[in-house]
């Protein structure tokens, strides 16, 4: 079974991208299904699930979505091999844009919004930064320099990975996609496998609940702004 990740901000299209790429997978004969990761709250499955696709969806709530994807990722590999999937999609939303789902020896695609604007790409981390493949989206909705723009920007974020405009409602460039992830490598076990990146770090007592404002309250990791009209009068 080959697994492939999916990460991008929310309402990029993503879900709507993995369709295509499925129903061109599923037409070669290929069984696919999905591992949907979301925040709060996800109604994706539904949508998998009417298109015939087996899917698993976990909901993170108070955790990081990348962190819950991580501790998590094992259990869908081995729930897509129960399935006797050929190919298992992992969809993970990219919440905080530092966010680091990829993992190394498999095929990592971030999906964009060319609605989102030229300077996006250079904001977005590792999501986008160390992906093997750039999926924008929405390109049919703005002229042919404006796509040509920003898919300059999303090559100046990330040099080494095609960037390919991929239109989630009538499937134009999903084909193209499809062709790189049938001549990605097959995936090893995830067992001892690493993250191409570290994931945001976050030991604070906001995590573990801390609701109350102000310095007495804030220990561990904590990372506090630096003003010049403060560092001036030092």
């Amino acid at each position: 079974m080959q697994l492939i990740t999916v990460a991008g901000s929310p309402s990029v299209g993503k879900t709507s991208v993995i369709l295509q790429v499925a129903k061109l997978l599923r037409e070669e004969g290929l069984a696919v299904g999905v591992a949907k990761f979301d925040a709060l709250s996800s109604d994706d499955g539904h949508l998998y699930a009417r298109h015939g696709i087996p899917v698993a969806v976990g909901l993170a709530g108070a955790l990081c979505p990348d962190h819950y994807f991580v501790s998590n990722v094992t259990d869908c590999q081995a729930w897509g091999r129960r399935q006797g999937l050929d190919v298992l999609i992992g969809e993970s939303a990219g919440l905080c844009n530092r966010c680091s789902p990829h993992i190394e020896g498999v095929l990592a695609i971030c999906v964009v919004d060319a609605l989102a604007g030229v300077h996006t790409p250079k904001k977005i981390g590792p999501m986008l930064r160390l992906a093997d493949l750039v999926a924008i989206t929405k390109g049919d909705i703005i002229s042919q320099v404006e796509r040509e723009v920003f898919a300059f920007h999303v090559r100046l974020a990330n040099p080494g990975a095609p960037a390919l405009f991929c239109n989630g409602l009538t499937g134009q460039g999903a084909a193209d996609l499809v062709r790189h992830i049938r001549a990605a490598a097959p995936t090893p076990d995830l067992d001892g496998s690493r993250l191409r990146f570290s994931m945001p770090a976050a030991v604070c007592p906001y995590c573990v609940g801390e609701t109350a404002i102000g310095e007495t309250h804030q220990r561990g990791n904590v990372k506090k702004m630096r003003f010049a009209d403060l560092e001036d009068s030092r």
